[in-house]
């Protein structure tokens, strides 16, 4: 019996001692190769080497593009097949294995592992990398910029500072950031934040031309603006350069104090250009009648005209004033006129106006593009003596109540007149039965405007003096 429970000991030892260098062996195993039931990025693992796993997690990887920020933040991308880029898990499969290896594969029986890995590091094409990175809009821009710090001009813009010392993008320098990113694994770099970018200590002649900049700022700055009534003209600083003095070159001229100086030939020609643009007084303007078609009307009294020698003394003087640093900033400027439109703008007659059609002997009404009245009128008479209502535009500069109307063969009462031209207005005409088609051209008045005494009594209430009137056949 002893001896049986002996040999039964021996076995079981013997057992033990089997159990034991086969798990050892299995922990020497998966030492070098991954653990039963390992998933890594959905490949399955188990039995695998590490380079194994690697080769199959870089063939599965969809890899995006590599981002990098400028200095000013502008987000440029390259795409990783232009870079020939390929991702390497070495590193983090290493890691994992050293964590994971020997008897903690045990924890695999009961459930699978499954694990995330980001990739070690890429490894890319050097001179597509250094191709592509030339490419980039920031970089061209960074090979062309001169050095120094100097004022210059645009059309567009006006004068501005060609600073070509400051924050300078040392390109060497960006392209090595970039690869030192992908061999961590980055594929975002920000270059603003990895001393990509130097400054270069300016000179006499750059620090001069920064002062004269700080100069121009002031100038800039100072906020005028013309009120032309609908249009409101900003001096931007396109503008404000136009009237300072320049050499041949295009350089600023200054005064022996570094001070800035006034083109007054410049300020002359500004005003002329913004009154050729402005009066309207003696022109002709296209007009789209109520009936449909367009007309060409000529303005007759009525009309805007820009006192110019007004303006070009105040442009004068308030530039002056600006570059001495006594302006104080204003909303805005409200030019002179020699004669001011109902309404100030390109379209001085704007929304509101009365239309005489003569042609078809009908009077329109509209106060802010609505139709407010119509109706039929009489207008002058064409036939025999022709005392046709004369064309153009014209404006209501009067209203009474009951004057009495003269001529030399006539003198008649009206209980609303509104003359828009020396003696022809519109009244109302309570003599008349009928009113519009052809009575105008045999029967029509001595050229004022007839209208039925109810319509005319309701638009001598609405109608405002200074009231554009618009008159053609």
């Amino acid at each position: 019996m002893k001896k049986l429970s002996r040999f039964l000991v021996l076995v079981l030892l013997c057992g033990l001692l089997v159990l034991l260098g086969g798990f050892l062996a299995l922990g020497m195993y998966y030492r070098n190769n991954f653990p039963v039931n390992t998933w890594i990025n959905g490949v399955y693992c188990t039995g695998k080497t590490i380079e194994q796993v690697n080769r199959e997690l870089v063939a599965r990887a969809v890899v995006p593009d590599v981002v990098i920020l400028d200095g000013a933040g502008t987000e440029w991308r390259i795409a990783a097949e232009d870079l020939e880029l390929r991702p390497d898990y070495m590193s983090a499969l290493k890691s994992y294995m050293r964590e994971n290896s020997t008897i903690m594969w045990i924890n695999n029986m009961r459930e699978p592992a499954r694990a995330s890995l980001e990739p070690s590091q890429y490894k890319w094409s050097a001179e597509k990398l250094e191709e592509q990175f030339r490419s980039l809009g920031f970089v061209q821009e960074a090979d062309r910029r001169k050095q120094g710090c100097f004022i210059t001009y645009d059309r567009e813009q006006g004068y501005y500072l060609h600073d070509g010392n400051t924050r300078r993008l040392n390109t060497a320098e960006a392209l090595d950031c970039i690869k030192t990113s992908l061999s961590k694994g980055r594929l975002s770099v920000d270059l603003a934040g990895q001393r990509c970018y130097e400054t270069i200590t300016d000179d006499a002649e750059a620090a001069g031309q920064r002062a004269l900049w700080d100069r121009l700022q002031d100038y800039y700055n100072c906020g005028l603006i013309y009120d032309m009534g609908a249009e409101q003209i900003a001096f931007t600083p396109a503008v404000l350069s136009t009237f300072l003095q320049a050499d041949e070159g295009g350089n600023l001229l200054t005064d022996p104090s570094g001070g800035l100086l006034i083109a007054e030939e410049q300020v002359e020609r500004w005003v002329e250009e913004l009154a050729a643009r402005y009066n309207t007084c003696g022109t002709e303007k296209e007009f789209l009648a109520s009936r449909g078609d367009t007309v060409l009307v000529e303005y007759s009294t009525y009309g805007t005209e820009l006192d110019e020698e007004a303006e070009k003394k105040y442009l004068r003087e308030t530039l002056e004033k600006i570059l001495s640093y006594q302006w104080k900033k204003e909303e805005s400027h409200i030019p002179a006129y020699e004669q001011e439109g109902f309404v100030r703008g390109l379209d001085d007659i704007g929304d509101t106006y009365i239309e005489v059609d003569m042609t078809e002997q009908h009077m329109y009404y509209y106060v802010d593009g609505e139709l407010k009245l119509d109706t039929d009128v009489v207008t002058g008479k064409t036939a025999g003596r022709r005392r046709g209502t004369p064309e153009g535009i014209n404006f209501v500069y009067n209203k009474q109540r009951n004057r009495v109307l003269r001529g030399a063969d006539y003198a008649t009462p009206v209980k609303y007149w509104m003359p828009v031209k020396g003696a022809v207005g519109i009244h109302d005409a309570d003599w008349r039965r009928e009113f519009g088609g052809e009575i105008y051209k045999k029967n029509g008045s001595h050229g004022c405007v007839n209208t039925p005494p109810k319509i005319m009594a309701e638009l001598y209430e609405m109608v405002e003096v200074g009231t554009p009137v618009i008159m053609f056949y």
